[in-house]
């Protein structure tokens, strides 16, 4: 029988928990000055220590592809994807590499894989829709939102992108009720709430639109361009007290908005 020392038989774990040291290193380094060298450093330190550190990888990726380096980034997620084969985060992850590269069939492809690992995976179904957008396919994108919606109805990111999906295409009757379904879910919905009141400006039904603009705007008190906007409507509403009042605010947030001077001082 063949006898192993203490030293032997502690390598692997002792090899793993320095491995996790220096990727804890990383990640300090990472929460001080995101995407940094010393993160760098730290995470490649700790795949030099043990190869099959995925976590260390996979920053490394992350930190690749916010830097647009988009080979290194691929090298690093195709590691993770060897490491980690069933988890279809990783395929996700790689798919959006591939996208960032334009490289849009094998992006589909790893979405399709990651979904295929994961039949619930909202992320892959929405990543598909995007790809059908980008292919210009948009009634195969409207379906396959309309799908994710299925798969997950409480969730505000599908119903969001196929309203705007509506909006683009002037399928206004169907993007007013999506963006509705949005803030039925999430009634501090920003952005559903913003589209919507410049839908409603559109459409010219200038009362729907105070009110959407007045949520935002209880939301999020600095834009200027809501107030600029709110303003504008309160002027074709005769109300030009509240129309003075929305200018003013939107030029002490913003002193060099251009159409908000030429909106007070016409007004």
């Amino acid at each position: 029988m063949k006898l192993y020392s203490i030293a032997q038989l502690e390598a692997p774990a002792h090899k793993r928990n320095r491995a996790r040291e220096w990727f804890m290193k990383g990640c300090r380094y990472d929460r001080l000055d995101p995407y940094s060298d010393q993160a760098v450093d730290a995470y490649r330190k700790s795949i030099q220590i043990d190869g099959t550190f995925t976590d260390a990888y996979m920053h490394l990726g992350f930190i690749y592809l916010n830097r647009e380096r988009y080979d290194d980034a691929l090298k690093y997620f195709e590691q993770v994807v060897e490491l980690d084969p069933n988890n279809p985060e990783t395929y996700n992850n790689l798919g959006y590499v591939y996208e960032k590269m334009k490289r849009i069939g094998s992006a589909k492809q790893m979405y399709h894989h990651a979904l295929g690992i994961d039949p619930g995976s909202t992320e892959a179904m929405l990543n598909i829709a995007r790809i059908l957008e980008l292919e210009g396919n948009y009634h195969g994108a409207m379906q396959q939102y309309r799908q994710t919606i299925g798969k997950a109805p409480r969730a505000t990111v599908p119903r969001f992108r196929l309203a705007v999906l509506y909006d683009r295409h002037d399928m206004f009757d169907e993007a007013i009720q999506e963006y509705l379904n949005v803030l039925a879910v999430d009634p501090e919905h920003r952005k559903a709430l913003l589209n919507l009141g410049n839908l409603y400006v559109q459409l010219g039904d200038d009362a729907k639109a105070v009110i959407a603009f007045e949520r935002v705007l209880q939301l999020e008190p600095d834009n200027a361009e809501v107030w600029n906007d709110l303003g504008s409507l309160y002027e074709e509403a005769k109300l030009y007290e509240k129309a003075a009042a929305a200018f003013e605010q939107s030029i002490s947030l913003d002193p060099l908005h251009e159409e908000a001077h030429f909106n007070l001082a016409r007004l």
